[in-house]
This record gives C-alpha cells, structure tokens and sequence, in this order.
C-alpha cells in the first residue's frame, strides 16, 4: 500500500502540466497535452491549391473536414521528414479540430509551466512560438496552438471563422 502524498507534495504535482515533445530538424517543441486531441499516423491528405506550401492539405476524420498544417514547413520552410514517428496530431485550435504534421512527436514530459522562460526576442513573424525550459537535453520551446494561424490563414482553412475574410474570397 503506498502512503498518502504530504501536503507540499500534492501542492507541486499539481503545478505540472503534460506536454507532447516533438522535433523540427535536431531542435525540441512541445504542445501542451490539454491542447491535443488526438495523435494519429500520417494519413493522405487532399492539397489545398493556392493555400501557402506549409498548409499540408486537408482530411476527412470522422465525418468532418480537417485542415493540416506542416509546423516544420511552417517554421523554417523544410518539410517535416516522413519517418515512422511523424504523426499527424489533431489540435483544437480555437474551438476547431486542426492537425499538426510533427516531426518525432512520441515522447511526453511533465514539468511546471512556469519553468518556460521568456527568451528575449520578439518573433512578431511566429507569435506561436512561445518560451523555452532547459534541461539536460538543451532548450525545448513551447508551441502555442491559439497562435498558430494568422487571420488570412485561418480565413482560408476555416471559411466560416471569420465573415468578413472568408467573404473577400467569394465572388
């Protein structure tokens, strides 16, 4: 029988949050865990034609479209490599299912949110790139999904997000 957890000990395990750890190239990411949805193999997906080259395409996941971005592609303009641990991980992005293409996303981490530090710059071009934690592995930096798609973008993906662009579109 194990014993009850002290009171200081409940108090910091409750502080940590969960986080998928994935890679772009030899650098760590991670997305908060209540963030994902689901993780799925890499699937075929449907281009979109005019759509920017790391919008990845679209897929049809239990009756419902889904819009997948290539965060690699989207990040450094390389395209995630296609390996047996790149998975196609879905997201609620703003109340909406969107997938991610991560490049390695099979390890998780618990750790205290507040142990991601600010890292000095504004990144104005990729405001989802949040703070960093070290640890012995080096930097890992903590991808906001709410920040992900600028408005154009999310106009495009998510016709219905917002009237007045998914309206320019339309003729």
């Amino acid at each position: 029988m194990s014993e009850p957890l002290a009171p200081r000990e409940v108090a910091k395990a409750s502080k940590n949050s969960l986080f998928l750890v994935f890679y772009i190239g030899a650098e760590r990411y991670a997305l908060q865990a209540v963030d994902v949805v689901e993780v799925l193999p890499r699937l075929p997906l449907k281009p979109i034609a005019h759509a920017p080259a790391w919008v990845a395409g679209v897929f049809a996941h239990r009756g419902q479209m889904v819009p997948v971005i290539d965060v690699s592609a989207m990040t450094f303009g390389q395209p995630a490599v296609e390996r047996t641990s790149t998975r196609l991980v879905l997201v609620n992005y703003q109340g909406r299912l969107l997938g991610l293409v991560l490049e390695q996303a099979n390890e998780m981490l618990r750790c205290n949110p507040a142990d991601f530090q600010l890292y000095g710059l504004d990144n104005r071009e990729a405001p989802y790139l949040g703070p960093v934690r070290k640890d012995a592995q080096g930097l890992l930096q903590w991808i906001r999904v709410n920040d992900l798609l600028t408005p154009a973008v999310r106009g495009l993906l998510f016709t219905d997000a917002d009237p007045d662009l998914s309206g320019q579109a339309r003729a």
